[in-house]
């Protein structure tokens, strides 16, 4: 029987992501009690990270510990696929070890790559194209705060990366309606882009970041120039010099709006400090569902039947 890998929200059903969400959130309730579950007691889950990482390290390896099982944290450069051997051999010889690899790495055909190889669940721990954990924790935070997904309307604001585009899956799975701002030469992937609409996903992309942000119950944004754009950044700060999240641009947003943020951010950038350090911030809750949220994607994908 192969294996269920999870490398973008689209490899669930709307159904599979709303109960994973209800899962998530027993297990945030269950946390630090008698009657929490070790599904994966005796089992080994690794974590292989090709790119630097706090949030998807830390939440990953204590969410396995809580489960039962061992985490095994590889820095992708201090082993052999850093001297160059190939990933299918890598996923042949983790499946051989491991009951489940959480991959973070550059190019999303890398995930797929070792998903192709692997025998054991592959979970995209961030790639170039998709981060679907971080969304799995923002659309736990959102259905806590709101008490539903379904017609939402969202506000992505800068670029069209990684978090932009798994934004569009979330649209495609669970309704909402998602405006992303984006400065001309920085939208989402067309073929990304595409994809989403095929799935359902009700997204339009405006270069108004008022535009988008009006009458929105959600606004979220990410940093400017990602791991691997730092040659960019002087660019990127004249282009997004616009997109900032600031509290006239919330003020265009739902009295009871709330701010999202992935993480790390830079205070006076992306965001200002007085709105993701003020009341209608819920970052640092979203930043600790990623441990809820992965704890129930790794029993859905690892825990025997």
């Amino acid at each position: 029987m192969s294996p269920r890998h999870l490398l973008t929200l689209l490899d669930l059903s709307a159904d599979e992501l709303v109960g994973l969400l209800d899962r998530a959130d027993e297990l945030k309730a269950l946390r630090g009690t008698d009657a929490h579950p070790r599904p994966l007691a005796g089992r080994t889950v690794v974590v292989l990270l090709e790119k630097a990482s706090t949030r998807t390290r830390v939440s990953f390896e204590v969410g396995i510990h809580e489960l039962g099982a061992l985490p095994l944290t590889l820095i992708a450069k201090d082993t052999q696929l850093g001297r160059g051997e190939p990933l299918d051999d890598t996923a042949r010889m983790l499946s051989g070890y491991a009951h489940g690899v959480v991959y973070r790495t550059f190019g999303h055909d890398r995930v797929e790559a070792l998903a192709a190889a692997s025998r054991v669940p592959v979970i995209n721990g961030l790639t170039e194209d998709y981060h679907p954990c971080q969304l799995l924790a923002d659309l736990q935070v959102v259905r806590a705060h709101k008490g539903r997904l379904d017609g939402l309307r969202v506000a992505w604001i800068g670029d069209g990366n990684n978090m932009a585009c798994s934004w569009m899956n979330a649209a495609a799975r669970v309704g909402l309606s998602l405006r992303v701002a984006c400065p001309e030469g920085y939208d989402p992937r067309p073929d990304l882009l595409s994809r989403a609409r095929e799935a359902g996903a009700d997204v339009e992309v405006v270069r108004d970041p008022a535009e988008a942000a009006d009458g929105a119950d959600v606004v979220t944004t990410d940093v400017w120039a990602s791991m691997g754009q730092e040659e960019e950044n002087a660019a990127r700060q004249v282009a997004f010099a616009a997109y900032q999240v600031d509290d006239a641009l919330m003020a265009r947003a739902r009295a009871d709006a709330v701010f999202l943020h992935c993480l790390p951010a830079h205070r006076g950038e992306e965001v200002a400090a007085s709105v993701i350090d003020g009341p209608r911030s819920v970052v640092w809750e979203e930043a600790e569902n990623r441990l809820h949220a992965q704890k129930a994607l790794l029993e859905l994908l690892i825990a025997p039947r």
